[in-house]
């Protein structure tokens, strides 16, 4: 079948397009990196954006501009950042100048696959979620409180960083105990249950001092519930 020069030229123009959309500027909202929620990319109007990330030991990453044409020079530096739509979610890359790790510290990065949450998961959900679960617990409304805590702790998973969901799973682990269900609770836990069985200085012998720091409490609250919920 032959195309018309009209058709052609409509093809061609649709590529072009295409081509563009794959450049252009995000659409506003926030954005969370993919391998291990350890960074956020928030698009305001006009194509003006931020991320921060966090790497180990809380070393820590802040960078801001604005897109155009699916690229931004970060202020009078070498350093251009690139931004290109996978589906929904935008991937952000570097000209590969070294004057990009002047925003950073030494353990920490901002390149990579930033992915779009669902309206549940983005950060003032979880917020208003993990303050309503706390209404209903304190109010001893298990039920209530495992409706709104369990979907954060599942589906929003991807989307907190590992201490954060350690402790949401940790939050959904005691209210499945307090409604009686002690399968749940052991189910809930178990990926955390191995660090749970080290010692704290194993902890502390692990991960960096700052990230020891943080993830000791929540380890320690794992130990306690596991014996809540594995005791006769």
């Amino acid at each position: 079948m032959k195309l018309s020069a009209y058709a052609v030229y409509a093809v061609l123009l649709l590529g072009a397009n295409l081509a563009l959309a794959q450049v252009g500027t995000p659409a506003e909202g926030e954005y969370v990196i993919s391998d291990g929620a350890w960074g956020t990319l928030e698009v305001q109007v006009r194509g003006k954006f931020m991320i921060e990330t966090v790497g180990a030991n809380a070393h820590i990453c802040g960078v801001e501009g604005v897109i155009v044409d699916g690229k931004s020079k970060i202020g009078k530096s070498a350093c251009q950042l690139s931004f290109k739509a996978e589906g929904q979610d935008v991937r952000v890359a570097t000209n590969g100048s070294d004057a990009c790790r002047d925003f950073c510290g030494m353990r920490a990065w901002f390149e990579g696959l930033y992915r779009k949450p669902s309206p549940l998961c983005v950060r003032k959900s979880i917020d208003d979620a993990k303050k309503k679960f706390k209404k209903s617990y304190v109010a001893k409304d298990y039920a209530a409180a495992l409706a709104v805590i369990n979907p954060v702790a599942t589906q929003c998973k991807p989307f907190l960083n590992w201490v954060e969901s350690a402790w949401v799973l940790n939050d959904l682990a005691l209210t499945q105990f307090k409604l009686g269900d002690r399968a749940a609770c052991i189910k809930t836990l178990q990926g955390l249950a191995p660090d749970a069985a080290k010692s704290d200085d194993e902890i502390k012998g692990s991960y960096p001092p700052a990230d020891s720091d943080a993830y000791l409490p929540v380890v320690q609250a794992t130990r306690t519930n596991l014996r809540l919920c594995t005791k006769p």
